[in-house]
């Protein structure tokens, strides 16, 4: 559990419920999942305290629920976003020790890249001046983005002047650039993703190597089709948060250039997430074109094996044949005792083979072409 008590000049941390809000700020309450499950009795009692708010328990269910697509939701009091980040595919399991490490890791085969491509759920529960995040445990996002936040305030506090990342002016601001960051996972992967398709597509199309990964093929196409899956239901739920910023902004009294300022990074990270969807689906037509492509270019190889076999038999049936008719066993047979008539047959049957050489190689059924 991770408590901050946020303004625009300090940000202060503590491990322990909060007992009132900051005047001109607003909280941070940062809980793993099985901490939330475990303290949901005293958050609703904080809750209750701070704002005379209470969670609706189908809301409480949807936090803990690690199965969970993304998605938004909303009630008088507050908004319910569910954003499914990058995670490393762990269970939890343990609930006689909220929060402590104890994870099993999911055994996958292929590639490392491939083994990535798993999302885990993360709730934020927004109100006016309390934002509650519920991540699964060691989140790496929920501490980079603590830590980003603690170093910005520093430096602000410092004097610098050309501080990029300024401190978060309200929790739907805060909300907002947590859920950048993660989408910025799925963008990173790409390129892994990129790299590795591109490898085994060379592989299909290379004539001289056989391509043995069809399993980890498959999981590819199976991983890119759950990614868009995935990266589709994140692009709703932030139209649908999108689309409820007039009503938040009405009830927050936020100020148009606040208002404008939400609207602008929610649709930056709207735009970010139809990059991820566009380049998963261009992914996933490449290995489905290079499978195509592969499969044709075995088609054609058996075509040509199968037409240089074809006409090596028609250049031998002839021969076959003279060979056939002379082996018959007659006594009175012409040409059989002659003394030239083994030179003649050679003859015969060597302008016989050079002229079916030429025919074919004429028509193009010999060579490359």
């Amino acid at each position: 559990m991770r408590i901050f008590k946020i303004t625009q000049t300090s940000v202060l941390e503590s491990d322990e419920l909060p007992q009132e809000i900051p005047v001109d700020g607003y909280l941070w309450m940062a809980f793993a999942r099985r901490e939330f499950e475990v303290l949901q009795q005293s958050v609703q009692a904080t809750l209750e305290k701070l704002c005379n708010v209470q969670i609706v328990d189908l809301h409480i269910t949807d936090m803990l629920n690690n199965q969970l697509p993304s998605h938004f939701d909303y009630t008088s009091e507050y908004d319910l976003l569910v954003f499914r980040r990058l995670a490393s595919g762990q269970t939890e399991t343990d609930l006689s020790a909220p929060g402590t490490l104890l994870h099993v890791p999911t055994q996958r085969g292929g590639p490392a890249v491939l083994r990535k491509i798993d999302t885990s759920p993360v709730a934020f529960l927004v109100m006016s001046r309390i934002l509650i995040t519920v991540h699964p445990t060691d989140c790496s996002v929920r501490d980079s983005f603590a830590t980003r936040l603690l170093n910005s305030v520093n430096t602000v506090n410092s004097g610098a002047t050309s501080v990029v990342s300024r401190v978060p002016h309200s929790p739907s601001d805060l909300m907002l650039r947590i859920v950048s960051q993660m989408v910025d996972g799925y963008l990173n992967l790409r390129r892994e993703l990129t790299k590795q398709l591109d490898h085994w597509q060379s592989e299909l199309l290379n004539p001289r190597t056989r391509f043995k990964n069809w399993t980890a093929l498959l999981d590819a196409r199976l991983s890119l089709h759950m990614l868009d899956e995935v990266s589709e239901d994140q692009r709703s739920a932030i139209q649908d948060w999108l689309d409820s910023l007039d009503t938040l902004a009405k009830e927050e009294e936020s100020t148009p250039k606040e208002l404008e300022l939400l609207k602008l990074r929610s649709r930056d990270v709207l735009e970010h997430i139809e990059r991820v969807v566009h380049h998963v689906r261009r992914l996933e037509q490449s290995a489905e074109t290079a499978v195509e492509m592969h499969f044709n270019a075995q088609s054609n190889r058996t075509n040509d094996i199968m037409r240089t076999l074809t006409v090596l038999t028609a250049i031998f049936l002839p021969l076959n044949l003279i060979t056939g008719f002379f082996g018959m066993n007659f006594e009175n047979f012409p040409y059989i005792h002659s003394e030239n008539g083994l030179l003649w047959t050679i003859l015969i049957m060597l302008v016989i083979s050079l002229f079916s050489v030429f025919f074919f190689w004429r028509r193009r059924y010999l060579g490359d072409h």
